[in-house]
């Protein structure tokens, strides 16, 4: 059974950090590159980082490169997002996704999503 957990939002204050995780079990998640999307009320889906499946190779929106770092860890099935200098236009719920490749896919041709992860950063 395909499984996909985010964890780790919460409210925090402008310029606070916050580290997200998304754990993935039921399917070769080594084989997939992992993604985080974002969605704030009444907004469009944004991409904000992805991450190959070696994690040799990242890509990050505009507004969040310099804050944010995606890692992830292929022998704990887990991908990590690291959110520092977070401001009020971070806010929003993070999803974590699959791709069959971050270029080209991401964020809007995933394979495999979680539910998300509320982050709220208070103004």
């Amino acid at each position: 059974q395909v499984q996909i957990v985010e964890s780790g939002g919460g409210l925090v204050q402008i310029g606070e950090s916050l580290r997200l995780s998304c754990v993935a079990s039921g399917f070769p998640v080594n084989a997939y590159d992992i993604g985080w999307f974002r969605q704030a009320p009444g907004k469009g889906r944004e991409g904000v980082s992805c991450i190959d499946s070696t994690g040799g190779k990242t890509v990050y929106d505009r507004s969040v490169k310099g804050r944010f770092t995606i890692t992830r860890d292929n022998a704990k099935n887990t991908v990590y997002l690291q959110m520092n200098n977070l401001n009020p236009e971070d806010t929003g719920t993070y999803t974590c996704a699959t791709y069959r490749g971050c270029e080209g896919n991401f964020p809007r041709s995933f394979n495999y999503r979680g539910q998300g992860t509320q982050v709220t950063v208070a103004s």
